[in-house]
C-alpha cells in the first residue's frame, strides 16, 4: 500500500477502505510519543500548568503546603500526564515501522470527540513519567456532520519512574473529509460573533470567579454526600486568544513538536503536512485554527474554537476543588460534541448521581458517581461527561485503585482487548 501523505498525492484527504485496512493493521503496534514537554514534575512545571487553566490549589505547586496532606508533598494534576511520557515502547520491526509509515487519513478533518482517564497513583515532585502510546481501535462510521467518518481510537499508558503505572488515557478522533465538513457546516445554524458582551454579563461571571471556593485541607467524607449534591459551579470565559496562550505555556504544543524557526523547518521538511500556508504563502502550523479565524474559516468552521483538553482540565478542576485534598479522582469520561469558540463562557457543573462501596480484585473503594458538564452561555452542552470520585470515610483513607495489569505491555493487551469486546 502506497503512502498519502501529500496534498501532490492522488488520495489526500479521501476517506477510502484502503485507509481503514491500513488504520486496523495498526492496532497495537506502539507509535514514538512526541518529545515531552516536561520530563520530570517540577514546581514549576505544575504551577505552569495548573496556572494555564486557571487552577491555584496550592497540592499542586506549594511545598510547605503539600507537605500537611496526606500525600506528603507535591502531586501533579490529573491532566498533567499531557505534558510527560518518554518512549516506552520496544524497537518495531521493519513491517511494523512500514506501517506506521505517514497516516492513513492523511488529509482529512480530524477531531477530538473522546476522551477517558483512568488514574492509579500520582505523580510526584522530581519523577519522571513513561508512555506506552498505540492504537487499539478503528472504526467506520455514520456523521451529520462529516459524512462518512473514521473514529480511530489510541491509547496512552503511563507508568511512573518506578515502572508503577500512574494512569491510563484512551481518546477517540473522528476524521472526516474536510470538502463534506465544510459543506454541512453551512447547514448548521449561525452564530453572532459580533455582539459585545454587557458589562452586566461580565459582571455575572465576575461574581461566579469571586465566589469560587475550595475544599482543600476540610475532608469531604462519604458519608456526608448524598445522590443529587451538586458540586461548586465553576466558570471559564469568555475566552480569549490569551487564554490558548498561557494554556500552551503549561501544556506544551503538544502536535506539532516544540520549536521556531529552524527548528520548525527542520519538521516542515519531513511533514510539510503540518505546516500549511497562510493568506501569505508562509507555512503556519495546523493548530492556528485555534487562535487564527481565518484558518478555521478556511476548513469550514466560524471562529477559531479551544482544545478538547482545555474542558478536560475545567472538569478536573471543579471536581478536585470539589473532592478535597483526601480524595482522589479515578475516573474521567468526556464527549467533546460542539465547539467552544473564542469569545464562549463555559459554566462547569457536576451533579452525584450514585455512590457505592466496593470490594473487588481491584480493591476497596467508596465511590462517589457524578455526571458533569461544560455548558456555553448560549445554554449549549458542549461537553457532557461522568466521572468517579474515592472519597474517605471516617473509618478509613482513600484506597488507591488498582491496575488491570502489572505493566504497561499488559495494560496495552487489556485495552486492545477492551475495544475488541466493545466492537
Amino acid at each position: 500500500m502506497s503512502d498519502v501523505t501529500s496534498p501532490d498525492q492522488e488520495g489526500y484527504g479521501t476517506l477510502t477502505d484502503e485507509a481503514f485496512e491500513r488504520s486496523r493493521r495498526r492496532i497495537g503496534i506502539p507509535e514514538r510519543p512526541l518529545t515531552p514537554h516536561n520530563h520530570e514534575v517540577t514546581v514549576d512545571g505544575t504551577r505552569h500548568f495548573a496556572y494555564g487553566y486557571g487552577d491555584a490549589n496550592p497540592l499542586w505547586f506549594d511545598p510547605e503546603y503539600a507537605a500537611t496532606t496526606r500525600w506528603g508533598g507535591i502531586i501533579a494534576p490529573p491532566n498533567f500526564l499531557y505534558t510527560m511520557g518518554e518512549n516506552a515502547a520496544k524497537p518495531v520491526t521493519p513491517e511494523q515501522k512500514a506501517l506506521l509509515k505517514g497516516d492513513p487519513f492523511a488529509g482529512l478533518g480530524s477531531y477530538q470527540a473522546v476522551m477517558e482517564f483512568e488514574w492509579f497513583r500520582p505523580l510526584t515532585a522530581g519523577d519522571r513519567c513513561k508512555v506506552l502510546r498505540a492504537q487499539v481501535g478503528v472504526q467506520e462510521k455514520p456523521s451529520k456532520f462529516g459524512g462518512r467518518t473514521a473514529h480511530v481510537t489510541n491509547a496512552f499508558l503511563f507508568a511512573n519512574g518506578d515502572g508503577d503505572i500512574h494512569a491510563t488515557q484512551r481518546g477517540t478522533w473522528i476524521n472526516a473529509e474536510r470538502h463534506t465538513s465544510k459543506a454541512n457546516a453551512t447547514k448548521t445554524d449561525p452564530i453572532d460573533f459580533t455582539t459585545p458582551y454587557t458589562d452586566e454579563q461580565l459582571a455575572e461571571i465576575d461574581a461566579a470567579y469571586d465566589t469560587e471556593t475550595r475544599r482543600g485541607a476540610q475532608t469531604r467524607y462519604w458519608e456526608d454526600v448524598t445522590v443529587g449534591d451538586e458540586i461548586q459551579p465553576r466558570v471559564k470565559g469568555p475566552l480569549t486568544v490569551t487564554d490558548i496562550v498561557v494554556w500552551h505555556l503549561g501544556w506544551g504544543m503538544q502536535l506539532t513538536p516544540p520549536g521556531a524557526f529552524g527548528i520548525a523547518r527542520s519538521i516542515r521538511r519531513k511533514v510539510p503536512g503540518l505546516y500549511p500556508p497562510n493568506t501569505r504563502n508562509i507555512p503556519d502550523t495546523v493548530q492556528r485554527l485555534h487562535w487564527e479565524p481565518e484558518r478555521a474559516k478556511e476548513l469550514g468552521l466560524p471562529m477559531n474554537y479551544d482544545y478538547g483538553a482545555m474542558r478536560e482540565t475545567w472538569l478536573t478542576h471543579a471536581l478536585t476543588d470539589w473532592m478535597g485534598d483526601d480524595g482522589w479522582l479515578w475516573k474521567l469520561s468526556c464527549q467533546h460534541r460542539k465547539f467552544n469558540y473564542m469569545g464562549d463562557t463555559t459554566w462547569v457543573t457536576g451533579t452525584v448521581v450514585d455512590k457505592k462501596q466496593v470490594t473487588d480484585e481491584r480493591g476497596t473503594r467508596n465511590e462517589i458517581h457524578l455526571e458533569v458538564a461544560c455548558t456555553n452561555q448560549r445554554g449549549e452542552v458542549s461537553t457532557p461527561g461522568t466521572a468517579v470520585v474515592l472519597l474517605p470515610t471516617r473509618e478509613a483513607a482513600v484506597e488507591l485503585p488498582k491496575p488491570p495489569a502489572d505493566d504497561l505491555d499488559g495494560l496495552l493487551a487489556h485495552e486492545i482487548e477492551l475495544l475488541r469486546t466493545e466492537d
